[in-house]
């Protein structure tokens, strides 16, 4: 299965907060890991994403809805929603969330700046029930250098290398989760760094298109500044792509990022369920 040209289409016209990204959005989700089930419904003017969660199939996504600017205020949105909710009713699925579905994912929720699609939601009788965030980091102004940092870490004996390898997808999965392996695996950009011929860090990006993420460090590794540097290498790969900006999703740690690049706390996003009855 996969959406047309015209998903693309309208997603790029409907997702004004993210210039240049709905056709790219709209192709990743068409591909996501092999396991999960999902389907878009297209109508004259709109489409929507929606997903059973491979980790509780009772859980249903609705993982994008865009509805192109020419064609709002007839209720297209609430009938692709329905119609979204009505397949995932045939899924098996208990519940639907407006909530990202990692790890193949358009956003942690809906950004607050889409307010009528929070709305939509609202009247549709979604609950919001957690709120996350986003950071952003200003790629054109970012101290990004790592040269002195990798040559220290050189003289520890760890190694800073790129490039995708079984090895560090291992490693992921074996240190956090089968989701964050396969965002290593689907990456536009992976840098890792290696201790005795041993993978003990990572930072990705582009899993989810233009982002930054995800990354982590071995416990037995912390404090080693890998993070820091990693990060910055990502980041600079981003740059050279042609990106001003770097989206670094589903924050946890503010003050690493701020300190580590100047990123600032920016994008918020509610995420809401309803019960299929």
């Amino acid at each position: 299965m996969a959406a047309g040209q015209n998903a693309e289409e309208i997603a790029e016209a409907a997702l004004t907060l993210d210039p240049g990204e709905g056709a790219a959005l709209v192709r990743r989700l068409s591909s996501p890991p092999k396991e999960r089930v999902w389907t878009s419904v297209e109508l004259d003017g709109g489409v929507v994403f929606a997903s059973v969660s491979g980790k509780d199939p009772s859980i249903g996504h609705l993982d994008l809805l865009a509805v192109h600017p020419d064609e709002r205020g007839r209720g297209l949105g609430k009938e692709l929603v329905r119609q979204a909710e009505t397949w995932l009713r045939g899924q098996g699925a208990a519940e639907a969330r407006f909530a990202g579905n990692p790890p193949c994912y358009a956003w942690p929720g809906i950004d607050v700046r889409y307010t009528a699609a929070a709305c939509l939601a609202e009247r549709l009788g979604y609950e919001r029930f957690h709120v996350a965030w986003n950071m952003t980091a200003d790629l054109e102004r970012a101290d990004l250098d790592t040269e002195a940092d990798v040559e220290r870490l050189a003289r520890a004996g760890v190694r800073v290398r790129s490039g995708v390898t079984d090895a560090v997808v291992a490693f992921v999965e074996r240190e956090w989760n089968e989701r964050w392996a396969w965002e290593a695996a689907s990456a536009a950009g992976l840098h890792y760094a290696e201790r005795d011929g041993e993978v003990v860090a990572f930072a990705a990006w582009g899993a989810r298109p233009s982002w930054f993420g995800p990354m982590g460090t071995a416990p037995h590794a912390e404090g080693l500044g890998l993070g820091r540097v990693l990060l910055r290498r990502c980041l600079a790969e981003q740059r050279a792509s042609g990106q001003a900006q770097a989206q670094i999703g589903w924050v946890g740690p503010l003050r690493f990022y701020s300190r580590a690049v100047g990123a600032r706390a920016e994008r918020v996003f509610w995420l809401y369920r309803r019960e299929l009855g």
